[in-house]
């Protein structure tokens, strides 16, 4: 069924797609966005559905974070010990300003959990990974659009 409906895009599966990628899962939704711009689809809201659902998935994790326990962390969302020093690391470096860079692979999910771990606060934490992910679909549409216009 979710095949079937991903093989149709349109905005629910973006932002259906956009939600699972940012997640613990290792799943992309650039190719959705690239491929729906190449469809003919609107920009600005093809950019914003995907960056609302990558939002929201990177808000769930900070949730896991902020109320989950580590057997929930370790087992369930299986973010590794030496994941969670990493996305640390960061936070050691770079405060919480490194939340803007919640969309990289590998890091970004880590971050905003470790972000509800730390109890950063709920406002900049949206603002940061909001203003990232915003940032990064922007930026792959306009790629796309130079690409294809």
């Amino acid at each position: 069924m979710i095949h079937t409906w991903l093989n149709q895009p349109g905005y629910l599966s973006l932002l259906f797609l956009s939600f699972l990628a940012s997640t613990l899962l290792p799943l992309g939704s650039e190719w959705l966005l690239v491929l729906m711009l190449t469809s003919g689809y609107e920009p600005v809201s093809t950019v914003l559905i995907a960056t609302l659902g990558n939002y929201l998935g990177g808000l769930s994790t900070y949730l896991v974070g902020l109320w989950g326990g580590g057997w929930l962390i370790e087992k369930v969302l299986r973010i590794s010990p030496a994941q969670q020093v990493r996305a640390r690391e960061w936070y050691g470096r770079y405060g919480a300003a490194s939340l803007f860079f919640s969309w990289l692979p590998i890091v970004g999910d880590p971050l905003c959990l470790v972000g509800g771990m730390l109890r950063v606060n709920f406002v900049l934490f949206t603002l940061l990974v909001a203003s990232g992910k915003f940032a990064r679909y922007a930026v792959m549409a306009w790629l796309t659009r130079g690409t294809i216009g």
